[in-house]
């Protein structure tokens, strides 16, 4: 059922929420200080291809907060925003309201990448 969900995801945003985290990624690569943040982008476009199935589970400490902190402000508010906005459009409908649950997940997930780890549900 899972493997379903992700396919109809793909169709119902996640390709956009995806190509977002890369291009986000690939800008914060662009300098040497910003590449530990741009490889964080990459792994939570890896989450927005294919969310069903999958948890995230919180382990930050002290740097993770930091991290976050500044996240927020260089880049988080507006990849959390932008999965909010698809994420209601979706839950506008009964049948769209499971691909907007992921939406907020992902959106939740925005607001402090750093120390979060993404595990398969089993």
């Amino acid at each position: 059922m899972t493997l379903l969900g992700n396919i109809v995801w793909i169709l119902c945003g996640g390709l956009l929420s995806a190509i977002g985290w890369w291009i986000t990624g690939i800008l914060w690569c662009i300098t040497i200080v910003g590449i530990p943040v741009g490889v964080q982008c990459f792994k939570l476009s890896a989450i927005s291809l294919n969310p069903f199935g999958k948890e995230i589970v919180n382990e930050g400490g002290l740097g993770s907060c930091l991290l976050n902190v500044l996240w927020f402000f260089f880049g988080g508010l507006e990849m959390a925003l932008e999965n909010l906005v698809i994420g209601g459009i979706l839950c506008l409908t009964v049948v769209g309201i499971p691909f907007g649950l992921q939406f907020f997940k992902i959106a939740k997930l925005s607001f402090s990448p750093f120390g979060a780890r993404v595990v398969r549900i089993k």
